[in-house]
């Protein structure tokens, strides 16, 4: 709380200086490049973990009988410049090349294909030009605005809500950016329910806990490891989600050992005889090791059949949306 307190004097600078950014965009002053595809931005507001990447997992598979392509930043990862993950199944990177999360998305969507670039536009223009999508999903793209995006989704959590912009708190934004998004996604609500209106098209997501990976992304079921005692750790933005998941499934959890977001994990080395369970994103960094485990789950979301709708209108008027759902 008193570092809270110290540091909100830098929040009202740094709510400024975005302030100022997205009012250029919204008058134009700063332009936005346009790809000759659908894309659909999957984003949120703060850095603390709010699921985005098991929505864009979801989001894949709804949209499977298309040519998807998943368009990243590829955070942390060894390499520069738009490089090509994965092609509609056939994976050209590592992690390290890819970074974690987009070498996830290429592990479990194989009819799929995986882009990288710091700049999403021209990472776009690759994706466009090599592997021909009909739409494409931009990964974690609420805030790149340089880049069109035909239909916003906007993931929220319950902490968000009363969260300080950094560094006081982890709000990118502030809440009345909002405005921006199409869509509303609720996350988080198997652990934290909680209702938010907003007039638009809002969507509460369940995660439903029912299976592990094992280190060949492997799915077994989730009584595997029910009555054994493991060890548990994580390196996401809000490690803690993860850790109160694990104690809500009842998992016998003898340690928790959190990391930093994106951690490495080259200063650790899982011991024989012992049991780990982590988070796939965390797992892709450790294949190999056959006592280590993913927590895995399947996305239930409300009223399904209203968001297929809405996704099926943005492909039925290709790029120029207004589908009459939203």
């Amino acid at each position: 709380m008193l570092r809270s307190k110290l540091l909100f004097p830098l929040s009202i600078l740094y709510g400024k200086a975005v302030d100022l950014r997205n009012a250029l965009y919204d008058k134009g002053y700063l332009k936005v490049k346009r790809l000759p595809v659908p894309v659909i931005s999957v984003g949120n507001l703060s850095v603390g973990g709010t699921g985005k990447t098991s929505f864009v997992i979801y989001l894949a598979n709804l949209l499977k009988d298309k040519k998807v392509c998943i368009l990243s930043r590829g955070y942390k990862r060894k390499t520069k410049g738009a490089q090509v993950v994965s092609e509609y199944g056939n994976i050209k990177l590592g992690w390290e090349e890819a970074g974690d999360e987009p070498y996830l998305l290429a592990k479990l969507l194989p009819f799929a294909s995986v882009v990288v670039s710091e700049d999403r536009y021209e990472g776009g223009l690759r994706a466009v030009e090599e592997l021909s999508p009909d739409v494409i999903i931009l990964d974690d793209g609420f805030q790149h605005r340089k880049l069109h995006r035909d239909l916003d989704i906007l993931l929220l959590k319950k902490k968000d809500l009363r969260d300080k912009l950094l560094p006081a708190g982890n709000l990118r934004e502030r809440l009345f950016s909002i405005n921006r998004a199409d869509i509303i996604i609720l996350s988080y609500q198997e652990v934290e329910p909680f209702e938010f209106f907003t007039g638009k098209p809002t969507f509460k997501v369940f995660r439903e806990f029912n299976k592990l990976l094992n280190s060949r992304f492997e799915p077994l079921l989730l009584d595997f490891i029910r009555d054994r005692e493991v060890i548990a750790f994580c390196g996401l933005g809000d490690n803690e989600q993860f850790l109160k998941t694990l104690k809500k499934l009842g998992i016998r959890i003898k340690e928790f050992i959190p990391f930093s977001d994106h951690h490495d994990y080259r200063d650790f080395v899982p011991e024989e005889g012992k049991v780990y369970i982590t988070t796939p994103k965390d797992l892709v960094k450790l294949e190999g090791y056959e006592n280590v485990y993913a927590l895995y789950f399947d996305l239930r979301i409300e009223r399904e059949e209203r968001l297929r709708k809405i996704l099926q209108g943005l492909l039925s008027h290709g790029n120029d949306l207004n589908p009459p759902e939203l």
